[in-house]
């Protein structure tokens, strides 16, 4: 890590670099980190925004969808003229526009089994802001398996919720064993999300990755934070590590993701 910043680096940074807990120190690892979100949605919009914007220094965007027009009301970061192309390219876009310093990384593509591992190979941090339970369960576990730190967030109507998952905490299976059964929770295309929710819950994930690179402060590791848009209240439980998880408990049914079925249910298959 060099803590060399140069002149423009140095006014792009200046708010960071003044504050005793960042300083050119915390800016220089920021720059040195190398973060993946999967998803340029509502979520990934405010998380992309935030964290090329503090200067994370390689940032990949995962996401196989493409822009539609019904997007534009919550995915900040795509304009009326990008409708109809990927999300991960008009994401990237954005980001070079935003910051140089950045080197943007899309990919194209819908997380799998088979591509996951590939996909979270050389990150520091994943940043979960997909919208699908299968999404969730595979990246929690590839994460768990490549001990890595996940954050995750989630928006439903007018309630969000965020954690961050790391090797010393639960995982994601930990506070869901198991995905609901399909067709028992609507998607926001069948009830809605307001649209500024994404934008707090992902600007929330990307203060809890910045905090983890620098090493400042209390992540959410252990507590999921709810926020009720509606009644403007924010709630933190406690989350505990389960030690019968089949994924991170003390004799793990899953030892890799080749395990799981992951589909809706993304289930462990039956012996």
């Amino acid at each position: 890590m060099t803590l060399d910043l140069d002149p423009e680096q140095l006014d792009r940074y200046s708010r960071h670099v003044i504050m005793d807990e960042i300083g050119p120190a915390g800016q220089a690892a920021l720059l040195d980190a190398s973060v993946l979100v999967v998803g340029a949605g509502g979520l990934g919009s405010p998380a992309i925004q935030y964290l090329a914007a503090a200067g994370v220094g390689r940032l990949s965007i995962a996401d196989g969808d493409v822009v539609e027009r019904s997007n534009l009301q919550r995915q900040v970061i795509h304009a009326d003229a990008d409708v109809g192309r990927p999300k991960a390219d008009s994401a990237a876009e954005f980001v070079r526009d935003l910051n140089p310093d950045v080197d943007v990384d899309p990919r194209d593509v819908t997380v799998t089994a088979d591509n996951v591992r590939d996909l979270i190979d050389g990150h520091d941090v994943v940043v979960d802001c997909s919208d699908n339970f299968r999404t969730r369960f595979l990246l929690n576990d590839a994460c768990v398996f490549a001990d890595l730190p996940l954050s995750h967030g989630a928006v439903y109507r007018f309630e969000g919720q965020v954690t961050t998952f790391t090797r010393e905490g639960p995982c994601y299976r930990c506070l869901f064993p198991e995905a609901p059964e399909p067709g028992t929770v609507p998607d926001c295309a069948e009830v809605g999300v307001l649209g500024a929710l994404p934008g707090t819950v992902g600007a929330i994930q990307a203060t809890e990755v910045v905090k983890h690179l620098i090493g400042v402060g209390e992540t959410l590791d252990g507590r999921l934070l709810m926020y009720d848009a509606a009644g403007m209240s924010f709630e933190t439980v406690p989350v505990r590590r389960n030690p019968e998880c089949p994924v991170c408990g003390d004799d793990p049914a899953i030892e890799s993701v080749a395990d799981v079925e992951y589909a809706d249910t993304c289930a462990i298959p039956a012996d």
